[in-house]
């Protein structure tokens, strides 16, 4: 049946402006660390990553993107609405340094050979692709009875550690350049104030950032005519021979393929569940049906760097982007893959003038977990929180090890728990941190709520994700954590205990009711039955 409106939105507004420089520059920057890491960790020859790599990636997110627009136009002429706001999609951050560090550095380190660890990543992100694809059945089951309080808050949980810490470490590093365009795009992207002439505050951040950098010295003009001689069209073709090389020793890739594409459609639920909280529903297997799609379409032109939803539709929203900034992006930082072009790129700009859009993002995914969720799930929201800032946290302590020349298991959980160090809790806490977060997150609303066969539910699925290693466990395997399985299992009982006195689920207050009319909101209304997610229908 065909939805008729009276007029179709239009294709650009100001806001969309706003929104490209924005989402844009965010999507420039992890590009441009995905090339570093490849060349300067990995010691790629740069003609594979700017003739290969870049350009598959280009693809794949000139497609995604486009896509996306579609979907917020289709969206948009259904409910006759103009502020429809296209989903942000771009290369994955975590599964970029995951791909680099976990998949592709051993085997280099291990052989020496940089093209047998492209090919190994390569068909790690295939692999991680067909999990998604898998996933797409699965995923709104799991969205639509899960309360909001636990994909929001471990949506949050990735926001704060992996997307905001390290960019606001940078931005330290540089205040002199980095806290005015914080400043500007606080004023301009948080309040109705407006610059004169209505100039985009995005594109103001980052020639103001970029002007103080240049002046101030922290650029060299010697690095931009370097980096303008590597300029050079390449369009990507088919790398079928490097795919299947790759996925000739499968067996070992499984083992993080699997709980991090189980990741991925877990990370693009909380994503459409926080467009939904900001008023746009989207369907979420035509979401996970194109993430996956990506990542395998990327992964036969020879990318190791597997596309997805980003955090941060609300922040765009705010922003005033609606579904042109989506595709501008997508066309942009395709033809400047295509050119090589990243490189130049970062020469001219300086980092610190880039990182602040991400820790503006940051700081809307956290309040949204806490604004669009019930004031009584507030400690539901921190428990999701919980196993985000554990995984970082760790991540860092074996970072600076590392760069000691040592590991944790050298150094000993003993001495480091007499320094004060938390060690191996913390590691078991953060492994598969964003299936672990929405576990912890629901049973933690379930039984605020009151709703113990819920909560015994979700508890009960902690300890079946334990035992197999998705969760609280380094990898994918049959008891992979006895005394973790057993601890959810005792949560279980205890759940089911409380559940057989029949006790009156949790009555949301008026407030409550007030404020989620109409959303998708989840929790349950007198008698505990939970309302079930509206969403569009998905795309055939």
């Amino acid at each position: 049946m065909t939805t008729t409106v009276a007029a179709k939105p239009p294709l650009w507004v100001r806001g969309d402006t706003n929104a490209f420089f924005g989402f844009g520059v965010n999507v420039l920057v992890n590009v441009l660390t995905l090339t570093a890491l490849c060349i300067g960790v990995i010691k790629m020859p740069a003609s594979d990553v700017f003739g290969v790599i870049l350009p598959a990636l280009g693809i794949a997110l000139v497609a995604g993107n486009v896509y996306y627009t579609f979907l917020a136009r289709r969206l948009a002429a259904k409910e006759g609405r103009s502020d429809v706001t296209a989903l942000p999609y771009g290369p994955s951050v975590p599964h970029m340094f995951i791909v680099i560090f976990v998949i592709m550095l051993p085997i280099y380190l291990n052989t020496g050979n940089p093209v047998q660890a492209w090919t190994a990543g390569i068909a790690w992100a295939f692999i991680i692709g067909v999990i998604v694809l898998i996933g797409a059945f699965v995923g709104p089951y799991i969205r639509k009875y899960t309360p909001r309080a636990a994909l929001l808050g471990t949506l949050a949980g990735i926001s704060i550690t992996f997307i905001s810490m390290n960019p606001a470490g940078n931005m330290w590093n540089y205040a002199w350049i980095a806290l005015p365009v914080l400043g500007l795009l606080l004023i301009g992207l948080l309040t109705d104030v407006k610059l004169p002439f209505n100039f985009p505050i995005g594109l103001a951040a980052l020639l103001v950032g970029s002007a103080i950098g240049w002046a101030g010295g922290a650029m060299s003009v010697p690095d931009v005519t370097s980096a303008a001689r590597d300029i050079a069209f390449a369009f990507p073709h088919l790398k079928f021979d490097l795919l299947v090389d790759g996925l000739r020793d499968m067996a070992p890739l499984l083992a993080t393929a699997i709980p991090l594409g189980v990741y991925n459609f877990t990370e693009a639920m909380t994503n459409v569940e926080s467009a939904a909280t900001a008023g746009d529903r989207y369907n979420l297997r035509s979401v996970l049906l194109a993430d996956g799609a990506g990542a395998v379409i990327g992964s036969c032109l020879g990318s190791p760097f597997p596309p997805a939803v980003y955090v941060g539709h609300p922040g765009w929203k705010a922003a005033g982007g609606r579904t042109g900034y989506s595709m501008a992006t997508g066309v942009v930082i395709a033809l400047l893959c295509f050119f090589g072009l990243f490189g130049l790129l970062g020469a001219i700009f300086p980092t610190a003038a880039i990182v602040p859009i991400l820790l503006y993002i940051g700081l809307l995914i956290g309040a949204q977990a806490f604004q669009a969720t019930p004031r009584a799930h507030a400690a539901a929201v921190v428990a999701a929180l919980i196993p985000n800032i554990a995984s970082w946290a760790t991540g860092q302590m074996d970072n600076a090890l590392a760069a000691a020349g040592t590991t944790a298991a050298e150094v000993g959980t003993d001495a480091l728990a007499g320094a004060g160090v938390v060690y191996d809790g913390l590691k078991t806490l953060g492994e598969g941190a964003i299936l672990a977060g929405l576990v912890l997150g629901a049973i933690v609303a379930f039984i605020i709520d009151k709703r113990f066969w819920h909560a015994a539910v979700f508890a009960g699925s902690g300890a079946v994700l334990s035992f197999i290693g998705l969760i609280h466990a380094e990898k994918v395997q049959w008891n992979a954590d006895g005394q973790v399985t057993l601890g959810y299992l005792f949560l279980a009982v205890v759940c089911v205990v409380f559940a057989l006195g029949k006790p009156t689920p949790r009555v949301p207050d008026k407030d409550e009711q007030e404020s989620f009319e109409g959303n998708s909101f989840t929790e349950a209304p007198e008698g505990g039955v939970p309302t079930p997610r509206k969403e569009e229908p998905a795309v055939s």
